[in-house]
């Protein structure tokens, strides 16, 4: 209702900046008008010269107007007529009106010339439209300033409301997150606190001031501080950190204090504000933007510090780059608790696929504990963007239930992209793509850390022209040194077989190679599981900061990098040319079916 009245005051705000512009225009051509009338005038001293040479036949004054009009007489004596009257004339400003008709009174009189005085008659729209002409720059800086205001929100409220006064209600529950059990009882506690306060009190107990939850996007930050109000029943006030960012010094400050203020008059309640790093980032000595950015990070220390013990008020934030926030935010009496919210493991996973199944129609062929098993690492808004996308597919295709290819092609288009099965590819190209993808998949079957083979296509699906698709059926907290570098060695696999079947190579490995040297720099200069090199981090924030270590240690990692990657390449080809008629089959089979499972996979080996 809120959004549809500020859309309303828009479109007023439009319609009269659009009527003030037409008015502006009307006027300025009226006035534009009027000086195009104006534009024959004459000096007052040839006005003097030509009166004494009696070239002048009659003089149009206005009574309290310095403006004067005078007609010259015609050629030779001529008769003027009314159309070429208005040719000759002309206007003429007067220094002084008495002293020009004290001048002037003797001629008159001697009927030399016709003096014609008339009443004021100018038109008072005209003299409006002159006054308003004048204004015209300051009322549309006027106008513009008040615009650029109101697109700043000046004076108004961003943060929503949920309970209190507020119509809205937080309806989410501990009872609707799964998967994240540990978390949840951590978080229990500050419901609790905000229920019943003042047995914390008594027992002498402060009452945390600010919660700070952090994980990766879609893990279910923003829920849990939902979940949190819901249980509570405590006003919830929610804010984004960009919110806080104004063009304007000054106003992200006084963002913070209304904030505050209005959290106060509704004690016991629950400030949350996301993406937090937005406005708590390090603060630095910029000028500019950078120092609005501080003022309201400033701000927002003195509010978290100023609460009084009687106000039970508790700051929620979530962000997904804890290392970015100011170190002042982080130390106990603001944000007195850090909360990592982690991406479901297997059970947890199970969980929220059941959770997100409950509205939907799945058919008996459908198992929520193997699909966990092949969605490792997937966060909790991914699992449910998956079933979405399984629901829309299984309409699509007038299935009455959700069936299990429906889930897989889900995952298949959430993770690799949209097939493409109607793309018209040259036989070169699918002949290359065959190889490059049995080369994949042919090099990992031969590594002991790699997982097993899952599908193998050469139909294009997003950017990529075919894809190998692993079996995820493990949670991975650990990586070892031997699974990094035949994790190398399975992803040169594609470059390898280009080589050595068809001794050409393309393009196409581009992405594997960059994953690649991602996986050996890490391993130097994260990791430090280089001998030589030894257990050092080169993990900088400047590069500037490298310098410390030496030229030669730099050069050093360069070295081992190449040296990791070449002998990654060295093994993948290796592998391939002692096995070239497993390849030659494998890429043959996609060439003709266009896709492998997993059973037809290991059927090559046997």
């Amino acid at each position: 209702m809120k959004e549809k009245k500020e859309d309303k005051k828009g479109k007023v705000a439009l319609w009269i900046v659009c009527i003030f512009l037409f008015t502006s225009v009307v006027i300025g051509m009226l006035y534009v008008g009027k000086m195009k009338q104006e534009d024959k005038e004459l000096a007052y001293t040839e006005l003097i010269k030509n009166i004494n040479q009696g070239e002048i036949e009659k003089i149009k004054m206005t009574t309290g107007s310095t403006s004067i009009t005078v007609t010259y007489k015609t050629l030779n004596g001529e008769e003027g007529t009314e159309e070429n009257e208005k040719d000759r004339q002309k206007k003429v400003i007067v220094p002084s009106v008495q002293a020009f008709v004290e001048l002037i009174q003797s001629k008159v009189d001697a009927n030399e010339l016709e003096l014609e005085l008339i009443q004021e008659s100018t038109s008072q729209f005209l003299k409006i439209a002159e006054t308003l002409f004048s204004l015209l720059p300051t009322i549309l800086l006027v106008a513009l300033m008040l615009m650029i205001f109101k697109m700043q929100g000046f004076g108004g409220d961003k943060d929503k409301v949920y309970g209190g006064e507020s119509n809205k209600k937080s309806d989410v529950r501990f009872k609707d997150i799964a998967g994240l059990e540990e978390e949840k009882n951590e978080l229990i506690e500050i419901v609790d606190f905000l229920k019943k306060p003042q047995a914390y009190l008594d027992m002498g107990a402060k009452i945390p001031r600010g919660i700070l939850l952090y994980g990766k996007p879609g893990t279910g930050k923003t829920l849990i501080a939902k979940a949190i109000a819901g249980e509570a029943g405590v006003p919830f006030i929610s804010m984004s950190g960009s919110e806080f960012i104004e063009m304007f010094a000054g106003l992200g400050a006084s963002r913070v204090r209304k904030l505050f203020d209005k959290a106060k008059k509704m004690s016991p309640a629950i400030i949350f504000i996301d993406e937090i790093d937005a406005i708590g980032a390090r603060r630095n000595s910029s000028s500019g933007a950078e120092t609005e950015n501080n003022q309201t990070l400033n701000q927002l220390l003195v509010e978290m510090d100023g609460f009084d013990t009687d106000q039970t008020i508790i700051v929620l934030a979530a962000t997904n780059r804890p290392e970015m926030l100011d170190k002042a935010l982080l130390r106990p009496g603001r944000f007195d608790r850090q909360v990592t919210i982690p991406a479901p493991d297997l059970n947890g996973r199970e969980a929220i696929l059941k959770l997100h199944s409950e509205n939907k129609k799945f058919a008996d062929d459908v198992d929520f504990h193997t699909i966990a098993g092949d969605t490792a690492g997937f966060t909790g808004a991914e699992l449910a963007n998956i079933l979405n996308e399984a629901a829309i597919i299984a309409t699509r295709e007038g299935h009455n239930a959700i069936t299990n290819d429906d889930v897989e092609n889900a995952v298949k288009k959430v993770t690799v992209g949209l097939e493409k099965a109607n793309r018209v590819i040259s036989d070169k190209d699918k002949k290359l793509t065959a190889y490059h993808e049995a080369g994949h998949a042919v090099v990992s079957k031969f590594l002991e850390t790699q997982t097993d083979v899952k599908e193998v296509s050469i139909i294009p699906r997003g950017a990529a022209g075919g894809y190998t698709m692993y079996k995820t059926n493990e949670d991975k907290y650990y990586i070892s040194r031997t699974e990094l570098l035949e994790k190398m060695v399975a992803l040169m696999g594609g470059r390898a077989a280009e080589k050595v079947a068809l001794n050409e190579i393309s393009t196409g490995a581009s992405n594997d190679i960059e994953v690649a040297t991602g996986i050996a720099r890490d391993m130097l200069t994260v990791y430090g599981m280089d001998d030589k090199l030894g257990p050092i981090s080169l993990k900088v924030d400047d590069p500037y900061e490298l310098q410390v270590f030496g030229e030669k240690v730099i050069a050093e990692v360069g070295n081992q990098i190449q040296q990791l990657i070449d002998n990654a390449y060295a093994t993948a080809q290796r592998i391939l040319l002692e096995n070239m008629d497993i390849l030659d089959k494998v890429a043959n089979t996609l060439l003709e079916k266009e896709k492998i499972s997993s059973e037809e996979f290991e059927m090559f080996f046997q």
